[in-house]
Order: C-alpha cells, then structure tokens, then sequence
C-alpha cells in the first residue's frame, strides 16, 4: 500500500497544477500517471479515503480493458444470432435446474422484491455463465482506465468514485478482479451501482457480490428500485420491459434476458 505521506504530496501537486479544472482525458495511456493525481484531489473531495485514495494511486493503465471496450462486436448481431453465441438454450436449461434446486430461495427474492426468477437467473446465466466466470481484470484499474479514456469519462466517473468507496469499506481490495469494464461478481455490477444497489442477501452482515446469494438479491433490488412492478409482465411491450432496459443497454441484450427468463419460469 502506498504510504500515506507519498498520497498526500500527490493529491497537494494535484491541487497546485489543476486548481479548481477537472482532471484531465486521454485517448492513450501517456498521461495517466499525471491523471492519477489529479483525480485523487477530486475523489478525496467526494469523501473517497486514505484505502480508496492508495488503491486509486496503485492502478495501472489496463490495455486490456480499452482493447475490449475498442472491440465490441456482439451487441451488433441479430437477436437469433446473439441468442445462439451466448448459448441461450443452454443458459434456459441450467436455469429451470437451478431454480429447482434453489426453489425457496427465488421464491423468497420474489416475494420480498418481486422479480420472478426467471429474471434473475437469464441474468445470472448472460452475465458470468452462473459464476463461471467472473472476470481476471484488476475491478479498480479497469474503471479508472475508463474514467481517465475521453470516450465516457461521464459515464465511468460515478462508479470510479462507488469502486473507491467500496475499497474504503472493504467491500472490494485494490486487487479485487472483475470483467473488463470493471463490473464485480455473480451478475456483474458496475461498482457504482454496486455501493447503491448492493444488499447482504445471506445475512452474513456484508455486502460480498462473489457470493452468488448477495449478487442475486443485489439485481432483484436494482430492478425493483429502477421500477419493476411485481406481478406485472416483463415480455417487450410490457411495464417491466423497460425496467429491464436499465440493466443493459443493449436492445438484443434485453430482449434475450426476457425471452430467456419467460423459458426458465414457463
């Protein structure tokens, strides 16, 4: 961890180089290290603190994370072939096995933030194939990459801050792993959403999204406070599809997660 002394004289030049601008973008990695400061001063003024502040500090440019977000190509398929890449017969499958099994505990997730499972499992199936794959990327040096990178700074700032204060709490560490862009655990969440959204759905007293419980109970209270109206219909064209428009942005991502989740509770 860097030493206290060495964040503080950082976070000083920042304020004495910046004055009152915001920290600067880029479209390469060149001038991060100099970024790195200067946001510092910016995230201590949102109450970011001395572990967020060192695990800002101790992040590196991650070339993996820009090359993916360069690079996205699925988003651009028809819904027959997005639904096949991402294995949707076999997400359904698993899905009705899983809900079987774990009858009571999406029976309990419906009742208290009602969001059938269905739902929760298409998600938790698309996202990490049921926790199969969470992510290798560092979760803190993946969002300041993106936060630092000029194409969605505004977006990527919010949930820059969430990851720092999720390092405070203890929620994440500095060497915490997650997907390319960031997003933590079983289903995925942006840290920003994480630290608004994120519930102790096992009753351990924290908030552990690599616990497949937390995560689930997690997106059941993110759609249910984005909207979702129990009982209603999630299909397009339904009230609870355009909830389900907040989970991803992506039209045939939301129209496999509706599809899929119709199966799965069929």
């Amino acid at each position: 961890m860097f030493a206290l002394k060495s964040i503080s004289l950082a976070l000083g030049l920042a304020v004495l180089a910046t004055g009152a601008q915001a920290a600067i973008c880029s479209d390469t990695g060149g001038q991060y290290e100099a970024w790195k400061s200067q946001f510092a001063a910016e995230a201590q003024a949102e109450g970011v603190g001395e572990r967020g502040l060192a695990a800002l500090m101790g992040t590196s440019y991650s070339k993996a994370t820009i090359s993916a977000d360069r690079n996205q190509k699925s988003f651009r398929y028809s819904l027959e072939k997005f639904m096949q890449v991402r294995g949707s017969d076999t997400i359904v499958r698993q899905g009705k096995s899983r809900k079987a099994k774990n009858a009571q505990l999406y029976a309990a997730l419906e009742q208290r933030y009602g969001v059938p499972a269905g739902v929760l499992l298409a998600i938790h199936g698309m996202e990490t194939a049921f926790g199969g794959f969470m992510g290798d990327t560092p979760i803190v040096s993946a969002i300041a990459t993106l936060t630092y990178d000029c194409r969605r700074s505004d977006f990527f700032r919010p949930h820059l801050i969430g990851a720092l204060k999720l390092v405070d709490r203890g929620s994440i560490s500095a060497a915490s792993v997650g997907a390319k862009h960031g997003e933590w655990g079983h289903t995925q969440f942006l840290p920003g959403n994480a630290l608004t959204y994120g519930v102790d759905g096992n009753g351990d007293g924290k908030v552990d999204l690599n616990n497949a419980t937390d995560a689930l109970a997690s997106t059941a209270n993110f759609l249910r406070q984005k909207g979702w109206q129990p009982g209603a219909g999630y299909q397009e064209g339904e009230p609870n599809f355009a909830v389900i428009k907040q989970w991803n942005a992506a039209k045939v991502y939301q129209q496999a997660i509706a599809i899929m989740g119709q199966r799965i509770d069929g």
